[in-house]
């Protein structure tokens, strides 16, 4: 074989084991891409989930803040009611019972009922 030849015949191997050898590199290349692209989306819903949640139990938090503020207000219209009852009134016996006072309780309780709903749920996120 001539070395021309011998030449040529080297020259279109060594073509022949690159185009291979880029083949082989792209294909790894694209499957560590998709491994990739796939580790970057668990990653993005993993903390999409934890930014709900956290988000979640935020609200619950600012709830109950509130519904104790609505509560504090209850209570110091209960005080109100039985003051005007005794001193401004002047009346005799004040109960559980009596009207008002029966309508402000029932109310503070369904506040207490909400408050400890809430409670509830924020330790069945936390546990």
């Amino acid at each position: 074989m001539a070395f021309s030849d011998r030449m040529k015949n080297f020259f279109e191997t060594s073509a022949q084991v690159s185009k291979e050898l880029v083949s082989k590199a792209g294909a790894k290349a694209q499957d560590l891409g998709e491994k990739g692209f796939k580790a970057s989306k668990d990653i993005l819903q993993k903390a999409g989930t934890k930014a709900q949640d956290l988000g979640e139990t935020t609200i619950l938090k600012l709830e109950i803040k509130q519904l104790e503020g609505q509560a504090q207000r209850l209570i110091g219209r209960l005080g109100t009611e039985v003051y005007s009852a005794l001193v401004e009134h002047e009346s005799p016996g004040i109960t559980s019972d009596t009207p008002a006072i029966k309508a402000i309780l029932a109310e503070i309780a369904l506040v207490k009922e909400s408050i400890e709903k809430r409670e509830q749920d924020l330790q069945n996120r936390k546990g």
